[in-house]
């Protein structure tokens, strides 16, 4: 049996998590539509989420791959960690998973975000993450080498991403608050880790101005990719957007 023998199906994404991750499979039932299947998996990682760390998930990613659903076609496949892809790169990233799954639509935190900012028409941007330094510094260098001005960055310096899965509603909002600056068109909060994808919508409020994270543009990309344009403005401004294909 090969994959054109399943007939049509609603959208199904597949996921691969990190082996430490608390948060993206709440993100996912709480943001994608029954009308959609998400199947995910797991990575082998060992904390702390700093760069030799994170480096080390890339002989995972595509036998992970591999494992979601094998023989049926994923509408789009989600790799749920933002700083891994930044570490090693996206066109590793893409490589690796490619082995398993070739020319599957992948989504990565950062490729989403990246597209979530065009899509909402901004460049100028603040940051909040709960890394160490040097895990913000290089999720900073990237935004910058990809034509977004960082405004400012405000980090919690967490090492253990169990540990940003346990911050609390308060204290997320609070930092999402500190990290706005004059100026700044966004506010992007990145880490999958971090349970703050549904409070995309208080924070917005609160800034006045549209709040990307790391699961919100992931679910949202993967999701669109797979076709589904529903619109849900409840859960944030970019939940409200639609991608624009022909934007890179």
């Amino acid at each position: 049996m090969d994959e054109s023998d399943y007939g049509p199906q609603k959208p199904l994404i597949g996921a691969l998590l990190l082996a430490t991750d608390l948060t993206t499979e709440g993100d996912i039932r709480a943001l994608i539509p029954a009308s959609v299947t998400v199947c995910a998996t797991r990575v082998p990682f060992e904390n702390p989420t700093a760069p030799a760390q994170l480096a080390r998930t890339l002989p995972h990613l595509g036998p992970a791959a591999g494992l979601v659903v094998p023989g049926v076609p994923l509408s789009s496949l989600y790799f749920s960690c933002t700083s891994a892809t930044v570490v090693l790169g996206e066109d590793a990233v893409a490589d690796a998973i490619a082995t398993e799954r070739p020319g599957v639509r992948l989504v990565t935190p950062i490729m989403a975000a990246k597209r979530a900012f065009r899509a909402l028409g901004v460049r100028r941007i603040a940051v909040m993450t709960p890394y160490v330094a040097e895990t913000a510094l290089a999720i900073v260098n990237h935004l910058e080498g990809s034509g977004f001005e960082v405004l400012n960055a405000h980090g919690l310096d967490i090492a253990d991403d169990r540990d940003m899965a346990r911050l609390k509603r308060g204290a997320i909002v609070q930092a999402a608050q500190d990290a706005m600056v004059e100026g700044a068109e966004a506010l992007f909060i990145s880490c999958t880790a971090m349970p703050a994808a549904t409070f995309a919508p208080e924070i917005e409020a609160r800034i006045g101005c549209p709040v990307v994270t790391s699961n919100l543009a992931g679910l949202w990309m993967a999701m669109r990719l797979a076709g589904v344009e529903t619109r849900m403005p409840e859960k944030g401004r970019l939940m409200d957007t639609l991608l624009d294909m022909e934007i890179a």
